[in-house]
């Protein structure tokens, strides 16, 4: 039998002060884990949680992080945003309209099974190894995932919705669409968008391994000159960048599902 949690309120919201406890021991726990496991042996296996922060501390105050952030995202941004569109506009597409779905269906099953990171080679010979041909790697995942969300999403929309709304009097397959399908469909097409948002740092990370200028590329090169203090340094970066980015995505999907309350 769970006990009740203490809570309390600020900054406008709720706040379990118990899970905020166990949340916090359980990372110190890690880090003193971490800590104790870098003494023992050299920094080029495993930095101290020290010494990692004081390479991310040499990193931003020297400007490089930023500059490196900043050239990740030169092909992240557009990647995820040509992605989410792309995608979600073919699974509507797919989704509301049996001709579209017959005639691409075959070309989906065909190509929904290469791995994004499959195409890498393609990236770099078409489009060699800077911001575009990165940018191409993380189109194609945020493509297939937000693709998936939107045509589901649609496929499977309340047929009783939809009959009730052609009893009203909308009766053009262009309004209820606009109007029935699509609002029904937001909350999985928004899931996909939030997904395609996380999974595509994964896609970068993978697209600077080979070359790209970015984070990834940083962590890499760190690692190979043995520098792994700067090399996790950069992966914390990655890290508090994604919760950023869900968090944001997070807070849009809640206004645009307000309605739904």
């Amino acid at each position: 039998m769970r006990s009740q949690p203490t809570t309390t309120i600020a900054f406008g919201r709720e706040w379990n002060l118990t899970r905020l406890w166990y949340g916090f021991v359980g990372a110190a726990g890690f880090l003193a884990v971490w800590w104790a496991g870098g003494r023992e042996v050299p920094s080029y296996l495993l930095p101290t949680p020290s010494e990692v922060a004081g390479a991310l501390w040499t990193e931003l105050v020297s400007g490089e992080l930023l500059v490196h952030l900043g050239e990740s995202l030169l092909h992240y941004v557009p990647g995820v945003a040509g992605g989410v569109v792309a995608g979600g506009l073919l699974g509507i597409g797919m989704g509301w309209s049996l001709v579209i779905d017959a005639v691409l269906t075959p070309i989906v099953r065909v190509l929904r099974p290469i791995p994004p990171l499959a195409w890498i080679v393609f990236a770099i010979i078409w489009l060699g190894l800077g911001h575009t041909g990165a940018a191409f790697i993380v189109f194609i995942g945020a493509f297939w995932i937000t693709f998936y969300n939107a045509y589901e999403g649609v496929e499977n929309a309340s047929n009783e919705l939809v009959e009730v709304a052609t009893t009203l009097g909308v009766d053009s397959n262009r309004r209820l669409l606009w109007r029935v399908v699509i609002p029904d469909a937001l909350p999985g097409i928004l899931t996909g968008v939030r997904t395609s948002v996380g999974q595509c740092w994964m896609m970068v990370i993978a697209a600077e391994l080979f070359g790209a200028p970015g984070v990834g590329y940083e962590i890499i090169t760190s690692a190979n000159n043995l520098a792994m203090a700067r090399s996790i340094a950069y992966m914390l970066v990655i890290s508090v960048v994604f919760l950023l980015s869900d968090w944001a995505v997070r807070r849009v999907r809640a206004h645009l599902l307000d309605w739904q309350q």
